[in-house]
């Protein structure tokens, strides 16, 4: 969600930095400076600061929910780690680590006389 987040003010501050062309729209809008822009900014960053002590419930309940969330994402992680590890398939082969008592039984040589049959060669080369 954060990435989302990030990614759309990202995008929004190319939009507003591309070059535009002359219309008789854009001579309407209003035209503002950097240095106020960076003004604005920076008195919205000191409000957010401050917004706490005027709505003290408000962030009270979004501190809860921000635990909440916190905690769901964990919650969530770590069963899909379980899930992860639980499937995991075995770290070796079957023919490496094996016991030798099952195979033993079983022959080993199971190509039949058909099987070792030639059926094609070419004639060697003059």
């Amino acid at each position: 969600m954060f990435f989302l987040l990030r990614l759309a003010f990202w995008l929004g501050l190319v939009l507003v930095l591309l070059p535009r062309d002359k219309t008789p729209e854009a001579d309407k809008t209003p035209q503002i400076s950097a240095s106020d822009a960076v003004s604005a900014a920076t008195a919205t960053i000191n409000d957010m600061g401050q917004f706490c002590k005027r709505q003290p419930s408000a962030c009270e309940v979004g501190g809860q929910a921000a635990t909440a969330i916190g905690q769901r994402a964990t919650d969530g992680a770590r069963k899909l780690y379980q899930m992860i590890t639980d499937k995991k398939p075995p770290d070796h082969t079957g023919s490496i680590g094996k016991d030798d008592t099952d195979s033993a039984s079983a022959s080993r040589d199971t190509l039949t006389a058909d099987d070792q049959t030639i059926e094609f060669r070419l004639p060697p080369m003059p």
